[in-house]
């Protein structure tokens, strides 16, 4: 019975740009810690080999400070076993990279920088390092090499699998049928950051710890144990949420009650990075609750964004006495009505008009108030 760890794209000293300085620092704290939760998951599930299927780093210069803390980090595992292949992102172009983690490297740190088989816990790893960003073909045909008779083969590549929407298919990427092809008992691949069982034999880990919003589900590694089929079991690895709350709303609807049923509970908000995305309709007074309750839950979580955009306000006349009755406020109000519901207007236009209307409204309660 052979059993280990398969992960993939850790992505250690992504920057995050784009999102406020301290939620930056926490989600990269957490990439580093990571490395700590694979060697745990690991140990409480019998491995002691941990495969890292590429994307280790997130580029191929990373900072002096990110390499030498991800060295040391799996150094303090040292019952632990770790594979490390170059992905796309890290890829053996970036030689000084290399150089550097082949000099600092821990005992505990096998580096896959050429496509040989190893021998590595009474299991041949037969390994498809990239050998830069976009290398042009299918670098895992190097696993149809031979190795000794009944010993288990285990593929280590990074790369997409291929598309065959097309007669030709699209060269240069891996072949799903992989693991058939070269005679592979498993077929461990890092790239997509979403888990996905390609077959029985193949599959995708996902990242360890969750970066964006595309795959809505919980992030982790696989434990592999290969007693004839193989047994994949996911582990939770990951610290941060990434959600998205898609909000269909009719007139009539109360739509911040709507808004708490996708809430966590408090507590666990701290952890979660949340966008809420509405649309449909509502009367502005609703729409102007919605908004407020968005503004008072933001400081919640670690990071929150909503967008109303596609959110349409309706505005009845006597929602503008809520305005004012008469006067400047009451012109203006009167004004943006019309050139929202004006259909010689363009689309963008109306939607602008609409969103000062909401605007005005939110901001005479804020004083009626």
């Amino acid at each position: 019975m052979i059993r280990f760890l398969h992960s993939s794209d850790l992505h250690l000293g992504r920057a995050f740009g784009g999102f406020p300085e301290a939620i930056r620092g926490r989600l990269r704290e957490a990439r580093h810690g990571a490395i700590a939760r694979l060697a745990s998951a690991a140990r409480q599930g019998g491995a002691g080999v941990v495969l890292l299927a590429g994307d280790t780093f997130d580029a191929e210069t990373p900072s002096p400070e990110t390499l030498r803390h991800a060295l040391r980090a799996m150094a303090a595992e040292g019952d632990i076993t770790w594979v490390m292949l170059p992905g796309n992102h890290d890829s053996l172009a970036a030689t000084e990279l290399w150089r550097r983690i082949a000099k600092d490297r821990p005992q505990n740190l096998i580096v896959v920088t050429e496509a040989q088989p190893f021998e590595l816990a009474g299991a041949m790893i037969l390994p498809a390092p990239c050998t830069q960003r976009r290398a042009g073909r299918d670098l895992t045909e190097a696993m149809d090499a031979p190795t000794p008779e009944g010993m288990p083969r285990i593929g280590l590549g990074h790369g997409a699998i291929t598309d065959f929407s097309g007669e030709e298919g699209v060269a240069g990427i891996i072949p799903p049928d992989r693991a058939a092809i070269s005679g592979l008992d498993y077929l461990a691949l890092g790239d997509w950051h979403g888990r996905m069982q390609v077959n029985l034999n193949t599959w995708y880990p996902g990242t360890p710890e969750a970066d964006g919003f595309k795959h809505a589900m919980t992030s982790g590694a696989l434990l592999v144990t290969l007693d004839g089929a193989p047994r994949v079991e996911v582990v939770e690895t990951g610290t941060f949420s990434w959600q998205t709350a898609l909000l269909d709303l009719l007139p009539g609807e109360d739509a911040v009650a709507r808004l708490a049923e996708e809430l966590p509970p408090p507590a666990m908000r701290r952890d979660m990075l949340l966008r809420v995305v509405a649309s449909g309709r509502l009367p502005l007074a609703g729409h102007t609750a919605l908004e407020a309750e968005a503004q008072a839950i933001a400081p919640d979580f670690g990071w929150f964004e909503h967008d109303f955009t596609e959110l349409r306000a309706e505005t009845r006349p006597d929602d503008l006495d809520q305005i004012d009755r008469a006067g400047a406020l009451r012109r203006a109000a009167e004004a943006l009505m019309a050139e929202a519901n004006d259909p010689a207007r363009a689309a963008a236009d109306r939607d602008i008009s609409a969103a000062a209307l909401s605007r005005l409204y939110a901001l005479a309660q804020e004083v009626q108030a």
